[in-house]
């Protein structure tokens, strides 16, 4: 009894992921479009912090999991039309929207979401045995603080020094736009490996 329930999950993991993974482009592009849609939910689930203009938000959480579950293609499309969007639409980071917070002190993270959401997609599609636990938490903290953190940091300083005139050390970056973050988002890597681990099929 219990076989023929594990069984039966692997085979209905396995035909929803190749669902998705062979579905006609309408229908990913709708996939892209509902995360889209769940990363501007995440975005307002915010904790804005005293020192810095970089709120705590579960939107990391949405862009790693957008390439985990639908490639890189999509996966990039649903955070390109997130920030597309979000032009019109008040849904980035305590509901605002606009050019204007596109440009600003996110700009950079913005750009790491893109680079995140290609980089977990192409390693989760190339190689089935990094949708393991620890695989893809590996995988997802590469993502998370080199991808997301180092055009984000940039994106920062660059903000304070061509629009307040403000030259940050090194020290300043860090504790305004890294060091706040580093727990909860351990947290949401290991909430997405456990995604990972759970729904995607190891064996294609």
């Amino acid at each position: 009894m219990v076989n023929n329930t594990i069984e039966s999950y692997y085979t209905i993991r396995s035909q929803v992921y190749n669902h998705v993974k062979n579905a006609g482009t309408y229908e990913k592009v709708g996939l892209a479009f509902l995360m889209a849609c769940f990363t501007g939910i995440a975005a307002q689930i915010a904790i804005p912090l005293t020192w810095t203009p970089v709120p705590i938000t579960l939107q990391t959480f949405a862009v790693l999991i957008s390439g985990m579950l639908l490639g890189r293609k999509y996966g990039t499309l649903s955070q390109v039309l997130y920030l597309a969007l979000g032009l019109v639409i008040p849904w980035y980071s305590g509901m605002t929207g606009g050019i204007a917070t596109l440009l600003g002190t996110y700009c950079g993270y913005f750009i790491g979401f893109l680079v995140c959401a290609y980089f977990v997609g192409s390693i989760s599609e190339r190689y089935p045995q990094s949708r393991k636990f620890v695989g893809m938490t590996g995988t997802l903290l590469v993502a998370n603080f080199l991808a997301i953190y180092i055009p984000g940091l940039i994106g920062l300083y660059l903000y304070f020094y061509l629009a307040q005139g403000t030259a940050l050390t090194l020290t300043q970056v860090l504790v305004m736009g890294l060091v706040p973050f580093i727990i909860g988002d351990i947290l949401k890597v290991l909430a997405g490996s456990a995604i990972s681990q759970v729904f995607l099929p190891k064996d294609e």
